[in-house]
């Protein structure tokens, strides 16, 4: 390899190893790039509690410090955030890729975890939508977040998907992906991709049974690796969808509770 391509993830732990920082490192190595991490928030999930999630912000001034040791070695070649965890975090996240003139920036608006319904903390997820989707060449939100970030609350068909990929495109993300998976009803696993001109449907068959816990953190893991290695935001977008369906097709069941993905299904299918 004649030059190191950097990928950097700014997320939460996901100790089951599906999901968060440990998802997106995974999906970094099987693009082939170097991942850098900037730990944000530890969740925990209770098995003798139906599973349920406990979540613990890091101080952001210990964020602050993580990322200064990131960037000591110049900008990355693509980067992505996940969850944040506090309005602070958020603004020590836009400092830094402000201040280093950071670009191919992945936005992955976490606001809930899998399983659970109410959003984290609204006034992180009003910060994300003030301060970073400015930034972002993609933003990536759930049928869940893409209501809260549009404006339009429950989303359940295609048309409001597409309504709310234009309202999040004018708060200023470039692209906007809004996730169907497979919330919507019918055999397809449905995407929309918007570019602030067009609509682009992506769609693959659902996989059943359906071991997806850790699909968006991967998706938006694998759309800022292709980015890295130089893929346009289509092409990136597009071989996200094929990897993140090849993670779900060899997935497996952890407990009753989960069944993670597998981030390097997309390898060894080919």
């Amino acid at each position: 390899m004649s030059r190191i391509i950097k990928t950097l993830t700014i997320a939460g732990s996901d100790s089951s190893g599906g999901a968060g920082i440990q998802a997106d490192l995974k999906t970094f190595e099987e693009y082939g790039t170097y991942g850098f991490s900037a730990l944000t928030t530890i969740v925990t999930m209770d098995p003798d509690n139906s599973w349920h999630h406990n979540v613990y912000p890091i101080d952001a001034a210990i964020v602050a410090e993580q990322l200064k040791t990131v960037f000591a070695g110049g900008p990355m070649d693509a980067m992505k955030t996940g969850m944040l965890g506090s309005v602070e975090i958020v603004r020590v996240t836009e400092q830094a890729i402000k201040g280093n003139l950071q670009t191919n920036v992945v936005i992955d608006p976490v606001m809930v975890c899998k399983g659970e319904d109410e959003v984290l903390n609204p006034e992180s997820a009003q910060a994300i939508r003030d301060l970073l989707l400015p930034l972002a060449i993609v933003v990536t939100p759930n049928l869940f977040e893409a209501g809260v970030l549009s404006g339009l609350g429950k989303i359940s068909s295609i048309e409001g998907m597409k309504e709310a990929a234009r309202l999040i495109h004018g708060l200023g993300a470039r692209h906007v992906v809004v996730k169907g998976g497979k919330a919507l009803g019918g055999e397809h696993a449905v995407d929309i991709f918007f570019d602030g001109t067009e609509y682009t449907i992506l769609q693959t068959a659902k996989i059943e049974p359906a071991h997806n816990h850790g699909a968006g953190c991967t998706f938006a893991a694998a759309i800022t690796g292709g980015l890295a290695c130089g893929l346009s935001v289509n092409e990136a977008v597009a071989k996200a969808k094929d990897f993140v369906s090849a993670a779900i097709r060899n997935g497996y069941t952890f407990n009753k509770y989960v069944g993670p993905v597998f981030h390097g299904g997309y390898r060894l299918e080919k």
